[in-house]
């Protein structure tokens, strides 16, 4: 039977699907507000390195995956296409862009769909994993950021409100969408700490490295 044929058997019967949004790395547009701190040059590098990351901990993923690109998809970057498929985000907002996301994946026959970003130096495999199983028994699962915002939501039916009348990037995020959920069977995930700030990773070894000419005030 031809590889071919059974790649495009075994995707048919995959019902879980990983989305990954992610921005383009190009200098002076990503971690801004990292950057305010490190400067253009160390936030980009220390983006890049949280990409890979990201990359390492989604690659033997038991999940269709696909990444999200802010600006351009790039066909020979570091997502590999024979494990990533890859798509433009669509829309004005970050949340019509993800409420997009999730409607084609349901549309596509995914049963459970997860969204995740690319900037969690927390996150691993397992707890990305974790969140499917909890699908099983839940209709939606999300995992709150420290910073008042979420870093990850899976749900297995769409719902419109999540995505809409959000203060994006701001720390009544997680609390309007807990809102939204109020009425719908949830598991709620540990909170994780994502990465925006210098404070986030002044401390974490990992990071060192990219901050050893760093003054703390």
């Amino acid at each position: 039977m031809p590889r071919k044929f059974i790649n495009y058997i075994l995707k048919k019967l995959n019902k879980n699907l990983l989305l990954i949004f992610t921005r383009n790395p190009e200098l002076g547009k990503c971690k801004t507000r990292l950057a305010a701190k490190t400067g253009d040059k160390i936030a980009l590098d220390i983006y890049k390195f949280l990409l890979n990351h990201t990359v390492s901990i989604t690659t033997k993923l038991n999940a269709d995956k696909q990444v999200h690109y802010s600006v351009a998809i790039r066909e020979n970057d570091i997502w590999d296409s024979t494990i990533y498929q890859k798509k433009l985000q669509d829309g004005s907002n970050l949340g019509t862009r993800m409420m997009n996301a999730f409607k084609q994946g349901f549309a596509d026959g995914y049963k459970n769909i997860i969204i995740i970003g690319s900037d969690l130096y927390d996150l691993n495999t397992a707890d990305i994993q974790d969140a499917f199983n909890h699908l099983l028994n839940n209709d939606f699962v999300v995992g709150p950021a420290t910073d008042g915002g979420y870093y990850l939501l899976g749900m297995k039916k769409l719902n419109h409100a999540v995505f809409e009348n959000k203060d994006w990037g701001t720390n009544t995020v997680l609390k309007d969408t807990l809102n939204n959920l109020k009425d719908e069977k949830i598991k709620l995930l540990e909170a994780k700490n994502d990465v925006d700030y210098y404070e986030d990773i002044k401390d974490i070894d990992a990071f060192k490295p990219f901050l050893k000419n760093i003054k703390n005030d």
